[in-house]
């Protein structure tokens, strides 16, 4: 019996889990120290992210009356509470990170400063900069019998002031630190090192001159989190581009989930601010130090300092189209893979240009899920809707936390003549593929990209993820087919290559997995290795139980989530688990089968997560060209014998460091060197400088 509670682990404390592995980066002393100073800013916006939607969602079921266990044996109700604790315990190592990283900082020079730390030369400027500046920004709010307490938006900073007249009552206003002002303000005054103040701190300071008759008993700082998880109702949205607009407002009114306040904050504030804020005691997160850190990510970008940052690199051209200006031609000859930021991004954004200018391109078709700002795609789709060609996009307007850049393409896309859609209704599109139809010699030919990452130019240089390119006849029909299920009503077809979730994915993935027990109970090589972001699927994680119990070896390589227990004797005990966490986000989705001595590699846009399975459109795709599943087999066991970056989980759910005492190996920057060298005519042998040894025991 394999479905058994002890086995699997509660998904919302693996990602804390995950989010802590990130965070220890930060401690890292391996890492640059404006680096470290940035893992502090990624914790902190994933967690507001994860209050916003799975505690949201949580409290959700709650009030709803719903406390069912999870595969893990876990309450709604005990979930909350264990999620409230691990957290508290894990902003706490934060905040003893930042104050390290913060007084390593202040020796090169760079000092987060308090006002009465500065000169008085600076204090002039500050003062002139107030008044000249924030003055005349902020407004404050009154809170009283007349004045109600006011609505604050989700993630907004802001203050609480305690007033009083001689011998009067004590009144108590609000004020919202402006988001249209740099958080950290650098202070001018003739100080050889770099000054900061918080925007914050000089409201404090001088915030006196708004309240003329009164003196300040108190002031503090806060912030509320609200519940951001959008519902629509797709059936009943007559304009689902309406219908995402009218959600997008609602968000930031959603329930109040988290509310940060400064640990030094009087009782008697703190209960004014949870009181208008309808707030319970166990969601108040009293912070030791600058509440939301997040604004750190762009100060680690401060001029003049790359020496505590990571060493700058260019990505590499692709290797396979070094000596090729005409992409078409060298699809043509061959698939192409290509791997980000190793390898550039550039590639993918010039066969969408190349495609719009050229005269032989008939039509350009494209699935769109992230795609950032001013996107030199989402331009190019538009110049070559302007040159006559038919442009069919597929804009997934519920792309969480992009929907509004979404909309704005998607209307720049219709009004430049594309045919814009929005997927198909209760299913988000989180498929990456690209068509180009081209007429060569009086035939019809098909170009097709397909990753395992968005088609943004901004996360490709920090996010690892594959593209495959490929001129296949049986690939390009499958492409073909597949648009015309999602833009029209055709039924899915027998698929040539590609697998497509909710229909087939998780019924070909089993397969596969069958095929490798079948191998391993007749003595053939057997063994699984997939690379993913989340193992959350329950059946799935059976499936690979039971492949365990049969003798088949599995390496799972999971960034953040991952609800199943790994070396359980008789159960999982075949099974490894080790997340990546370094300088690049491992996004890529990896999966290999030995297949009998025959391995085969395949790319998805899906994790192994019910919602990618089951609710979203998703591509899985094979690799079939043999240099290029040597490259990428080659890729996981650098995967896998990396000894810094790499954290192995133990049965009991938690993780442990790899064996730094092992030969170093950091497999991103072996592949940033990979690809480095591979652009060069003259490199040599690369593959096997590099490359790890491993036994081919499959």
């Amino acid at each position: 019996m394999l479905d058994k509670q002890e086995y699997f682990i509660n998904r919302e404390l693996s990602w804390l889990k995950f989010n802590l592995r990130v965070l220890q980066e930060a401690r890292n002393e391996d890492n640059p120290l404006l680096e470290r100073l940035r893992f502090i800013a990624i914790t902190s916006s994933n967690l507001d992210e994860f209050f916003m939607i799975r505690v949201a969602g949580l409290k959700q079921q709650l009030e709803s009356g719903i406390n069912r266990e999870d595969a893990a044996g876990m309450t709604v109700e005990e979930q909350v509470r264990q999620i409230t604790d691990a957290t508290r315990e894990q902003v706490k190592k934060q905040y003893n990170y930042l104050k390290n990283i913060l007084q390593e900082l202040e020796k090169q020079d760079i000092q987060i400063a308090k006002v009465e730390q500065l000169t008085e030369k600076s204090l002039d400027w500050l003062e002139k900069y107030f008044h000249n500046i924030i003055f005349p920004v902020i407004t404050p709010l009154a809170v009283d019998s007349s004045h109600p307490f006011p609505f604050l938006a989700s993630r907004s900073l802001n203050l609480a002031v305690s007033l009083k007249r001689s011998k009067g009552e004590i009144k108590t206003v609000v004020i919202q630190v402006p988001g249209v002002l740099p958080r950290l303000v650098e202070i001018q005054g003739g100080n050889k090192r770099k000054q900061f103040v918080f925007l914050e701190d000089i409201i404090k300071a001088y915030c006196f001159v708004l309240f003329h008759g009164y003196t300040i008993q108190d002031i503090t700082l806060f912030r509320i989190t609200r519940n951001a998880d959008l519902t629509i109702d797709e059936d009943e949205a007559g304009d689902l581009l309406a219908e995402v607009e009218k959600s997008l407002r609602l968000r930031k009114r959603g329930q109040a989930v988290r509310l940060e306040i400064n640990k030094s904050a009087n009782r008697r504030l703190q209960q004014f601010i949870s009181k208008g804020l309808k707030i319970g005691k166990q969601d108040i997160y009293e912070i030791n130090g600058p509440i939301d850190v997040s604004c750190y990510m762009k100060f680690a970008d401060i001029p003049g300092f790359d020496h505590l940052r990571y060493k700058q690199f260019s990505s590499a051209w692709p290797a396979d189209l070094v000596d090729h200006d005409d992409l078409f031609a060298a699809i043509s000859a061959k698939d192409i893979l290509v791997h980000h930021p190793y390898e550039s991004f550039d590639p993918v954004v010039e066969f969408i240009r190349q495609a719009a200018a050229d005269p032989n391109v008939l039509a350009i078709k494209q699935t769109l899920y992230r795609v950032g700002g001013d996107s030199p795609i989402v331009r190019a789709l538009a110049q070559a809707a302007e040159n006559g060609k038919q442009v069919t996009v597929l804009v997934e307007l519920k792309a969480r936390f992009d929907e509004e850049n979404n909309i704005l393409w998607a209307k720049q896309l219709e009004e430049a003549g594309c045919h814009v859609i929005y997927g198909l209704v209760g299913l988000k599109t989180h498929a990456k593929i690209a068509l180009v139809v081209r007429r060569e010699y009086g035939l019809i030919k098909r170009y097709v990209h397909m990753g395992t990452g968005n088609y943004n130019g901004v996360t490709s240089k920090i996010y690892t993820d594959l593209g495959l390119f490929s001129a296949n006849d049986q690939v390009g029909a499958d492409a073909s087919a597949f648009f015309n299920v999602l833009s029209g009503y055709s039924d899915p077809p027998v698929w040539n290559k590609i697998v497509v979730a909710p229909i087939g994915l998780r019924q070909k993935i089993y397969e596969l997995i069958d095929r490798e027990v079948g191998f391993a109970v007749s003595g053939r090589p057997a063994r699984i290795i997939a690379k993913i972001n989340s193992l959350v699927d329950k059946e799935m994680a059976l499936k690979l139980c039971e492949a365990s119990k049969q003798g088949v070896r599995i390496d799972l390589i999971v960034r953040g989530i991952c609800t199943l227990r790994p070396g359980i004797a008789g159960v999982s005990e075949n099974i490894t688990v080790r997340s990546i966490v370094g300088r690049f986000l491992e996004h890529s989705r990896i999966f290999y089968f030995a297949n009998g001595g025959d391995g085969r590699i395949f790319l998805s846009s899906a994790d192994w997560m019910s919602r990618n399975l089951n609710e979203r459109v998703e591509l899985m795709f094979p690799v079939d060209a043999p240099e290029h599943i040597r490259r990428i087999r080659n890729n996981l066991d650098l995967f896998l014998q990396d000894t810094q970056k790499a954290y192995i989980m133990k049965s009991d759910g938690s993780y442990r460091r790899s064996d730094k005492r092992a030969k170093r190996l950091n497999c991103q920057e072996a592949l940033l060197e990979m690809a480095r060298l591979a652009a060069q005519p003259a490199a040599v042998s690369l593959q096997q400088r590099l490359r790890p040894s491993y036994r081919r025991s499959e």
